[in-house]
């Protein structure tokens, strides 16, 4: 049987999970009240929390899948995410559009990386 960590677990849901040396985080949102790129670099920072406490970092991501409230902001999105990700050691990425949990969240970023 594998062992499965679970980091900042609440009633509904694991901030993240680890399984077998993976990393799968939950859906990162950020501050409602910011633009696209604001709300993306909330996003990222939490990624980069959660992965530094599931012993990982952005350079062993493994898959994003990123949702957006409007495709009309993919570049917005983008700009700040291409400032962001390690070059050589991009994920596999998928980015869709999708009415997110409230109006006010323009960006969600999901992500699976493994364990350093």
């Amino acid at each position: 049987m594998s062992n499965i960590t679970r980091i900042e677990t609440g009633a509904r849901m694991s901030g993240a999970v680890i399984h077998n040396g993976t990393v799968y985080l939950a859906g990162q949102v950020g501050k409602p009240d910011g633009t696209v790129a604001q709300q993306t670099r909330d996003c990222l920072a939490e990624v980069d929390r959660l992965l530094a406490l599931a012993g990982s970092d952005k350079n062993h991501m493994l898959r994003a899948q990123i949702w957006l409230a409007d495709m009309k902001d993919f570049a917005e999105m983008n700009a700040v995410w291409d400032a962001w990700v390690p070059a050589g050691a991009t994920p596999a990425r998928a980015t869709g559009e999708a009415k997110l949990a409230t109006p006010d969240y323009l960006v969600e970023v999901i992500v699976t990386a493994a364990q350093k």
